[in-house]
């Protein structure tokens, strides 16, 4: 059921978006080579718990999961794609990597989501591209998004947007409401048709993530239950913001 969040309550959410927006840029200042995926995480936990706030990701538990997911960032590594695990044995950042670090928590009770993808040390040419183009896909679907229009809208503008640029555009994997709990309706995939999906209402809280690949869309789920990889190798990128919709447009929430 999609929800509709109460003037108070987005300003909670607005709070809690600030605070993650500046723990999660705090911990990308950390990701430098030689440093450990489980270092980044431990900071992000101990920023999180050090507000107040609460990991939403630590222990969560999605349908048909085996296990709870371990950690409170997801730290996602070159052809991983989304929910990459950081306290894994021997993932180590190095020079040249693509990383995107994905966190949530909860402040006051309410849940917010963001993600950013970044290079180590000096990147290539061609995943300075796909880090650019997954940023501005981003930014593409949030201008899409006003009372009245459809998460096929949102999937349409990201859509048209990266098309041009030879770039995969994640099918499986997809944006969603937020708010109450860590995911909630409606789904929003990153493509479609305008005017179809799900009808937009001022108070709606939604993450819009594109997650775009160097090669296919195709992704495969690792052996450990939560971390997405690209199926032919290549390596992926991530961007997501919590966005609240208004008659005139979306509002950011996870902004400094």
């Amino acid at each position: 059921m999609v929800t509709i969040k109460t003037s108070e309550e987005i300003e909670i959410l607005r709070e809690g978006g600030r605070r993650l927006a500046l723990i999660l840029q705090t911990v990308a200042k950390e990701a430098v080579a030689q440093v450990s995926s489980a270092y980044l995480n431990d900071c992000a936990e101990k920023l999180i718990k050090k507000g107040g706030d609460t990991p939403s990701f630590l222990g969560y538990a999605p349908r048909g999961a085996k296990r709870p997911f371990p950690a409170a960032l997801c730290v996602s590594i070159n052809d991983e794609v989304v929910h990459g695990i950081p306290n894994e044995a021997g993932k180590i950042l190095k020079d040249g990597d693509i990383v995107a670090l994905d966190a949530g928590l909860v402040h006051k009770g309410l849940f917010v989501d963001y993600a950013i993808t970044i290079g180590v040390g000096a990147i290539d040419e061609k995943a300075q591209k796909l880090l650019e183009v997954t940023k501005k896909a981003l930014a593409r679907g949030i201008k899409a998004v006003r009372a009245g229009r459809t998460t096929g809208d949102i999937g349409y503008a990201i859509e048209t947007f990266v098309k041009p640029s030879g770039f995969g555009i994640v099918r499986d994997l997809a944006g969603h409401g937020v708010g109450y709990a860590v995911h909630e309706e409606p789904f929003i995939p990153n493509f479609g048709k305008r005017g179809e999906g799900v009808e937009l209402k001022a108070g709606m809280v939604i993450a819009i993530e594109p997650m775009l690949n160097e090669g296919s869309a195709a992704v495969v789920l690792a052996p450990d239950g939560f971390t997405y990889r690209t199926k032919d190798g290549s390596r992926s990128a991530h961007f997501e913001h919590t966005v609240v919709v208004t008659e005139k447009g979306a509002e950011i929430l996870t902004l400094l």
